[in-house]
């Protein structure tokens, strides 16, 4: 599968910003979706993950009640909804699918098997 990004920019501290991922192909369901970032001279992080079915969701702790992810399985779309946002956001973002049966979501970069090129995200104080 292959994801493209989009909906990154700059704005200032407290505003927000809608990312969106779409995916190829026709098994995007089949795909438990998630959303990392990496900032300059950071490692990558988890920010938010996504079931299947959109039903079971998980935040990193420093995004949690600020950003909510969601997908839509009919336009192979996963989206990241960020209010509240902070300079500390700042980084590039990636979305990334997972298709191991065994997980249903997941923080951990490793059981993802598909990544996009990520977009760039930059909060201005």
């Amino acid at each position: 599968v292959q994801m493209v990004e989009s909906g990154g920019g700059l704005v200032q501290a407290g505003g927000s910003l809608r990312l969106s991922c779409a995916a190829s192909g026709r098994t995007f369901s089949t795909y438990f979706m998630g959303w990392f970032r990496q900032a300059p001279g950071k490692e990558r992080e988890f920010v938010a993950s996504i079931s299947r079915n959109g039903g079971v969701t998980n935040y990193a702790d420093s995004v949690k009640g600020r950003f909510t992810i969601s997908r839509d399985n009919a336009k192979n779309t996963v989206y990241l909804q960020m209010n509240g946002l902070a300079p500390e956001d700042t980084a590039v973002y990636y979305c990334a699918a997972g298709n191991s049966w065994t997980v249903e979501i997941s923080a951990r970069g490793y059981d993802y098997a598909y990544w996009g090129q990520g977009t760039q995200v930059t909060v201005s104080s």
